[in-house]
């Protein structure tokens, strides 16, 4: 399997057409098309179905276009980081995050860094704590920015000085708005919208599942999410209310409203990283600001 034929797959993938496809790549669509046979063959999967006007994918497919962007993406950080010159420090640094008011922190240092050295590079991926830690495992990200505990002989952390503290988003229209503040017992039958997070015990949903004092089975979940941005639009629908992290959305001219939880809980962020990880020249620098900055 050649990263050329990965990239011939992931074009005709995304365009849907063997015709676009070969445009972009500059290849005749009867070669961009051999080529494509060929890696099926090789597999003995059908990883294309082929309709007059639109090209999809089988399962073999979707799973070989998900393996084949994870591929590229380390090639193209690996290629980055052997490119880097010693006298001009420059290079990508990859960071794993899910949404927190406290990540500016961690953008105040990259910030300061970038203004040494204006080469480096930082790009945010989102995505839950799950998430996060498959990257950093498969070497796809740098850092990741999450909670909860994790192997310390896999991973080396750095304690933030920081913490989140779980609130209610709810309509205002909903008689919870009209609390001044939200207890387990509240909640125990009112439509809930959960972090995928806050119901995986293994990243640092405990606090949550503590705090209800019932067990998940018994509670009415409607749904999960994410990213916030997302539930805050199913909240509005009327689906129902949402625990999350306090100052992920303005709730300012919008039928949404907050509300603290009591006994409060909060949870406490983490910077973490591969142990014996071979760090780029510009992810070594970006390591040793943070340690200085929070250690």
């Amino acid at each position: 399997m050649e990263f050329r034929i990965l990239k011939y797959f992931l074009t005709v993938a995304k365009e849907e057409s063997f015709s676009r496809a070969a445009e972009k790549l500059h290849l005749s669509q009867p070669t961009l098309s051999r080529q494509i046979k060929d890696l099926e063959d090789e597999y003995g999967k059908q990883l294309l179905i082929r309709a007059p006007r639109r090209i999809s994918l089988t399962e073999d497919g979707i799973l070989l276009r998900q393996r084949a962007e994870e591929i590229l993406s380390l090639v193209e950080k690996t290629e980055g980081e052997l490119l880097s010159h010693d006298r001009t420090i420059a290079g990508d640094i990859r960071i794993g995050a899910g949404e927190s008011i406290n990540f500016s922190l961690i953008m105040q240092v990259a910030e300061e860094l970038h203004r040494t050295y204006p080469n480096i590079r930082f790009h945010i991926v989102s995505g839950d704590g799950e998430t996060t830690r498959k990257r950093l495992e498969l070497g796809l990200i740098d850092f990741g920015y999450i909670y909860g505990k994790l192997s310390s002989q896999k991973y080396s952390y750095l304690k933030l000085p920081v913490k989140d503290r779980w609130v209610l988003v709810v309509r205002k229209d909903d008689p919870l708005a009209k609390k001044e503040f939200i207890t387990p017992a509240d909640l125990w039958d009112a439509p809930l919208l959960l972090s995928r997070q806050s119901i995986t015990p293994i990243t640092h949903g405990a606090e949550v599942q503590q705090w209800m004092q019932k067990p998940l089975k018994d509670l009415n979940i409607v749904g999960s999410y994410t990213l916030f941005y997302n539930a805050s639009i199913m909240i509005q629908a009327g689906l129902g209310c949402a625990i999350s992290f306090d100052g992920l959305i303005n709730t300012t001219g919008t039928d949404l409203c907050i509300r603290p939880l009591k006994p409060a809980i909060y949870a406490k962020p983490i910077m973490v990283w591969k142990k014996n990880q071979v760090f780029s020249k510009a992810s070594q620098l970006f390591l040793q600001a943070l340690q200085e900055k929070f250690s």
